[in-house]
């Protein structure tokens, strides 16, 4: 190959988890859209947010991709 190292493409349990709240935010966004209620649809919003800031906090933590948490596997 080039050398060129392989990210991870996102196998940390930041990123599961930063992923998972995020796709619960915008289900229950939808859901609360099509019910039109926009203050739970706002409040979704926030839970998006919510999502990014664990998933930062988590990296800076260690569990990120290449984390001192993380245990690198070989394929």
């Amino acid at each position: 190959m080039s050398g060129i190292e392989d990210p991870g493409h996102g196998h940390s349990p930041a990123a599961w988890t930063t992923v998972v709240i995020m796709l619960v935010a915008v289900t229950i966004g939808t859901v609360f859209f099509f019910l039109d209620m926009p203050l739970l649809v706002w409040l979704s919003v926030v839970l998006l947010f919510i999502g990014l800031v664990v998933g930062f906090i988590m990296t800076k933590a260690g569990y990120g991709v290449g984390g001192s948490k993380t245990i690198s596997k070989q394929h």
